[in-house]
C-alpha cells in the first residue's frame, strides 16, 4: 500500500516536471520585445505641442478657479468683520451668498478638472489621436517582425532588467517618421549626466 502511494507521488512529480518543461519550451519559442511609450511620445513634436496647449488650458482655468476662491475668502472675512453689526436676517443673507459662491466654484472646478470635464475632453481631442498613431506603429512593427508580445517599459509593469536589444522604441519612431536620438542625446534628454563627464572614482 505504501509502495503504491509512493508510486503515485512520483508519477505526480514527473507529470508536474514535464508540464513545467513544456511550458518553458513554449515560452522560449515566443518572440517578444518592449517599447518605452513615454520616450516615444516625448520625441513627437505634435505631442509636445498638444501637451503645451493642455498646460495652457489648465493654467488659465486654474487662475480663474483661484480667483473665485479668493473672492469667496474675501467675502467670508468681510462677513466675520461685520458680523456683530448685522441682524439675524442680514447674517442669513450673507451666509447664503457665501455658500452660493462656494457651490459655483466647486461646480466650475468639476466642469474644468473633473472626470470627463473640459480638460479631460481636451486631452482626448489632442492626445488620443497621437497615442493611436503610436499604437498603430507598434502593431505594424509587431506584425513585420512576427512578435508575440510587446511590453511597455513606460507603463505600470515593473521591468527590473531590460536588454536594449529587445527595445523597439526607436523602430517605432522611425515608423512614425521621427529620427531617434543617439545614445548621448538620450542621456541628456533623460536628465542623466553623460558618463564621459563623470569624475574618476577612487
Amino acid at each position: 500500500m505504501q509502495q503504491l502511494i509512493n508510486q503515485k507521488g512520483i508519477a505526480r512529480i514527473i507529470a508536474v516536471f514535464c508540464f513545467t518543461v513544456l511550458m518553458a519550451s513554449a515560452a522560449s519559442a515566443q518572440k517578444f520585445a518592449y517599447v518605452d511609450t513615454e520616450y516615444i511620445l516625448s520625441q513627437l513634436p505634435d505631442y509636445k505641442s498638444a501637451q503645451k496647449k493642455l498646460d495652457e488650458y489648465a493654467e488659465t482655468w486654474q487662475k480663474e478657479l483661484d480667483a473665485k476662491y479668493a473672492a469667496i475668502d474675501k467675502m467670508y472675512k468681510n462677513y466675520q468683520a461685520e458680523e456683530v453689526l448685522l441682524n439675524s436676517e442680514q447674517k442669513k443673507e450673507r451666509q447664503a451668498a457665501i455658500v452660493k459662491k462656494e457651490k459655483e466654484a466647486k461646480t466650475y472646478q468639476q466642469e474644468k478638472f473633473g472626470f470627463e470635464g473640459e480638460l479631460f475632453k481636451k486631452r482626448e481631442q489632442l492626445i488620443k489621436p497621437i497615442q493611436d498613431r503610436v499604437y498603430d506603429a507598434i502593431q505594424t512593427i509587431a506584425k513585420r517582425e512576427d512578435l508575440d508580445f510587446i511590453f511597455d517599459k513606460g507603463g505600470d509593469m515593473i521591468m527590473l532588467f531590460s536588454n536594449a536589444r529587445y527595445d523597439k522604441s526607436d523602430d517605432i519612431l522611425e515608423e512614425l517618421g521621427i529620427t531617434p536620438l543617439d545614445e548621448k542625446d538620450k542621456d541628456k534628454d533623460d536628465g542623466n549626466p553623460p558618463t564621459d563627464d563623470l569624475p574618476p572614482q577612487d
